[in-house]
């Protein structure tokens, strides 16, 4: 399961609504790729589509939706969204990765 906290719901739900995606029935697809300085990336687009092998999660009203390698990768993370001073931007706290990148962008198992 992935977990929507609620800063990042808000930013979710007026991001997807100035993209044209409706945050009620779309999808926030989140996934890994292989690069970064860590070995790993994270991965957020939206999507209207589901593809066979997506595993669907609802979390605080957020329909995620994760590719089946990406999810053996994200299980038990929470995305989360920061304002702060240090960017803005989305943020993965994935209990499974054990090293970071210093921008938080990438990781390693």
């Amino acid at each position: 399961m992935i977990q929507v906290s609620e800063t990042a719901k808000n930013r979710v739900v007026s991001l997807m609504t100035e993209g044209g995606y409706d945050a009620s029935k779309d999808y926030v697809r989140v996934g890994v790729k292989s690069g970064g300085c860590s070995g790993l990336s994270y991965e957020l687009d939206f999507d209207k589509q589901l593809n066979e092998t997506d595993k669907v999660f609802e979390d605080n009203d957020v329909r995620i939706v994760v590719d089946k390698k990406s999810f053996l990768y994200l299980v038990g993370t929470t995305l989360d969204y920061s304002g702060g001073l240090n960017g803005k931007g989305f943020v993965f706290n994935n209990p499974n990765a054990q090293r970071t990148c210093g921008c938080g962008e990438s990781f390693s198992l």
